[in-house]
């Protein structure tokens, strides 16, 4: 009879270590992809295009969670050189927009935007980069998948070479599976300047971007990126600046950014950007949006040690993660 109970209660305590063992979240990679080009100006208008996505991905290459957005950030200016865009309003990304955006009457689902790209996020989570890599796609370059054209008509290579891009980049930063993953981003035209006689214009958009994870209200990893995409023209509205080149954001240039040279603690912008994720790692949302901040500048010693430039779109992309 104590062999039996013996034998009863072993089994309960293996039934409930494969219970522990099966509730304990798996560790995945959060990866960012960060295009931005220029292609698109022309005399009289500068446009710069920010694709932005954001993933988690387990060690089997299995997407776990996908974010897509797109940002437009357009200065305009006229014959004389003159600003015609109000600088001084941020850029709203497609996602924020929402209807806004004016997709919808024109789409043969009557879906906006930002819910295909939302359907196409979903229809990549279950699957890896090299079932994507060989979905199906017509001679527009639209799926032929009969349930992702149900929800997303778009083209696949608008939304697929970011994902794809973004998985490869992905790294163990503190994310689990069932994290809820967060992209976005804030940009500003108000480095933007009219030409003047002797000193050629500018169109200047600043966007900052975070890809950010979440068990609740905790933030479980973060990577935060940035980008200045520079038009310039002359006092005739003509543009002078290579639009043909893909403009790199900071992380991408890394030292080439050039900012170690003049930092009192010796580091780049890449490395105080992380500095600053390492820091947010860990606490809520709350905890970084309410931190005290001295003309945008942290006042936290043990952020200091890491980050000493200004905080403030970084913060902001915290509070937009908590809407």
């Amino acid at each position: 009879m104590r062999k039996v109970i013996s034998l009863v209660l072993a089994l309960v305590l293996c039934l409930g270590c494969v219970s522990v063992m099966a509730d304990e979240a798996v560790n995945v990679k959060t990866g960012l992809s960060y295009v931005i080009d220029l292609s698109s100006s022309k005399d009289g208008k500068a446009q710069a295009n920010f694709v932005l996505t954001a993933v988690t991905v387990d060690d089997n290459g299995v997407i776990d969670a996908v974010a897509i957005d797109y940002v437009q950030a357009k200065v305009s200016f006229d014959e004389t050189g003159k600003l015609t865009t109000d600088k001084s309003v941020a850029v709203q990304s497609k996602n924020e927009l929402g209807d806004g955006y004016g997709m919808r009457p024109a789409s043969s689902i009557s879906a906006e935007w930002n819910e295909q790209a939302a359907a196409f996020a979903a229809y990549c989570v279950g699957k890896t980069a090299e079932e994507l890599t060989n979905m199906g796609v017509d001679e527009n370059g639209k799926a032929t998948d009969a349930d992702l054209i149900a929800s997303c008509t778009l083209a696949v290579n608008e939304f697929l070479p970011g994902v794809l891009d973004a998985v490869a980049k992905a790294e163990h930063i503190g994310a689990k599976k069932g994290d809820v993953l967060k992209l976005t981003q804030v940009t500003s035209l108000a480095k933007s300047k009219d030409a003047a006689e002797g000193a050629e214009g500018q169109a200047h958009a600043y966007n900052h971007v975070a890809a950010i994870t979440l068990n609740g209200e905790t933030i479980t990893s973060c990577i935060i990126d940035a980008a200045q995409a520079v038009v310039k023209f002359d006092a005739t509205g003509k543009i002078t600046s290579d639009i043909a080149t893909p403009v790199q954001s900071k992380n991408v240039l890394k030292e080439g950014y050039g900012m170690k040279a003049i930092s009192p603690i010796g580091k780049e912008w890449y490395e105080q950007a992380a500095g600053f994720c390492a820091y947010a790692t860990g606490k809520t949302l709350a905890e970084i949006t309410g931190m005290e901040l001295d003309g945008g500048y942290a006042t936290g010693t043990d952020l200091v040690a890491t980050c000493t430039i200004s905080v403030t779109e970084m913060v902001e992309l915290f509070a937009k993660a908590a809407n």
